[in-house]
């Protein structure tokens, strides 16, 4: 049964809420910690990356789960319905650290609260990327799906990357993650009930664990992509951690241009997330189109190195006062990504169907979970490297924003947000073209 429109839209309209707390935790975190509260950034990376590997431990538990739920609302709704809300709970209480507090007693809040909210995270995530592979097994209507939950999903990112840090600057970060609770929780519910009536599977699978994961395990396609959207992912990770520190040192408005008025409203940080976010809405289209025309592999081949050239571009620009043309690169920036952002994520549940054609085995929970694990891994990585990059370059921490740093450091700053990830997406190209495409035209026949 083909979905209706409202079902595809509503499908993706979950995706808002939750890159929401995706954007917070690899945009602000870190620099909440080294900025705000004086931690040193060697050890707030390290702190922030401990995190997220705890995190990943969560995800086979929760795919697992998922997949053997037997309810009236199905095997993902009551995970998703109550996970936003233990998301949203932990995303405001880790930054409400009490004013005064030591840094180990800082620490432990932040610690405490990301935690929970990374618990809560792992309840909405895995079960939503499960849906996309029980709701249909048409790989067109997949990709429809996903550019509805990537147009969605740059709303969250405008939200999480240029809202939040804006209303922080005046009524706080904890007020400023209370304010947007309803709309995090509100996406998601909405989500539920949008779909309450497309297909899906009811039967709770009888595999064991271990059973469960071995059969994920043997799809080698499989597998290799989680590989290299992890490598995709840790260059993007990389920039988006490291974006903070280039609005304060690398991006200086000079007040004569044309965005400089909307640069000192919003913020430099507000106005290139809101910048990234119309492009990548605009691309959306686009890369469906492309998706359906040349295969899904060739387009995101095709948008990866596309990103490549803009890094490169970026690179020999920085520093910058002409806050102007930078915006205009992050809509550049934002069209490139939206490939990163939409096709893996309509590929893999191709890959899912495999498995269960051959097998009979509908284990889509168990399958979402190794599949956000590369993705994972490199958000969890990816802040340590920053901070034990700029620590070695002699980076200082502070808590009053901003303090005076090296040419040294800002030399290898303006490096971690443009080269170095534009050398890591070449491996994620090389990858899929000579690797990951041949595997799966022999699976996927």
């Amino acid at each position: 049964m083909a979905l209706s429109l409202g079902q595809k839209a509503g499908w993706g309209l979950a995706d808002m809420g939750i890159v929401v707390f995706v954007i917070v935790k690899q945009l602000l975190i870190l620099t909440y910690l080294t900025a705000f509260l004086g931690v040193p950034v060697g050890i707030a990376g390290f702190v922030t990356t401990a995190v997220l590997i705890f995190d990943m431990i969560t995800d086979p538990i929760i795919g697992y789960l998922s997949d053997r739920t037997n309810s009236r609302f199905g095997r993902r709704a009551p995970w998703m319905f109550i996970g936003v809300v233990v998301m949203a709970i932990g995303m405001v209480g880790l930054f409400a650290a009490p004013v005064g507090m030591a840094t180990a007693g800082s620490l432990t809040w932040v610690i405490g609260f990301f935690v929970l909210a990374t618990v809560g995270f792992t309840m909405v995530a895995i079960p939503y990327g499960a849906q996309s592979g029980e709701i249909t097994q048409d790989p067109k209507e997949r990709s429809a799906m996903t550019g509805f939950r990537m147009a969605f999903a740059s709303i969250g990112i405008l939200i999480g990357g240029a809202l939040i840090p804006g209303l922080a600057g005046s009524i706080g970060y904890a007020n400023a993650a209370l304010a947007v609770t309803p709309l995090m929780v509100g996406a998601v519910w909405l989500s539920l009930w949008a779909t309450r009536k497309a297909p899906r599977i009811e039967q709770p699978a009888t595999v064991s664990l271990s059973g469960m994961f071995g059969l994920v395990f043997a799809n080698r396609a499989f597998v290799v992509l989680v590989l290299i959207y992890g490598v995709m992912t840790l260059a993007i990770a990389m920039i988006t951690a490291g974006l903070p520190f280039a609005a304060i040192y690398l991006i200086q408005d000079s007040g004569d241009t044309a965005l400089s008025g909307a640069a000192e409203a919003l913020s430099v940080l507000s106005l290139m997330f809101a910048t990234f976010v119309v492009g990548s809405i605009l691309s959306q289209a686009v890369w469906v189109i492309l998706s359906n025309r040349l295969g899904k592999v060739q387009a995101l081949i095709i948008g990866l190195t596309l990103y490549v050239v803009l890094l490169y571009a970026l690179y020999t620009m920085l520093p910058s006062v002409n806050v102007t043309v930078i915006a205009g690169m992050f809509v550049l920036a934002g069209m490139t990504n939206g490939a990163y952002q939409q096709i893996p994520w309509a590929i893999y549940p191709d890959l899912m169907d495999v498995t269960r054609r051959q097998t009979g085995a509908a284990i889509e929970g168990a399958f979402s979970a190794i599949w956000l694990f590369g993705q994972k891994l490199a958000n969890a990585v990816a802040p340590a490297v920053l901070g034990l990059t700029l620590a070695a370059a002699g980076w200082q921490e502070t808590t009053e924003a901003f303090v005076p740093q090296s040419d040294a450091a800002l030399g290898t700053l303006q490096l971690s947000i443009t080269l170095i990830p534009a050398g890591i997406l070449v491996v994620a190209i090389l990858g899929l073209a000579l690797i990951y495409r041949p595997m799966a035209r022999r699976a996927l026949a």
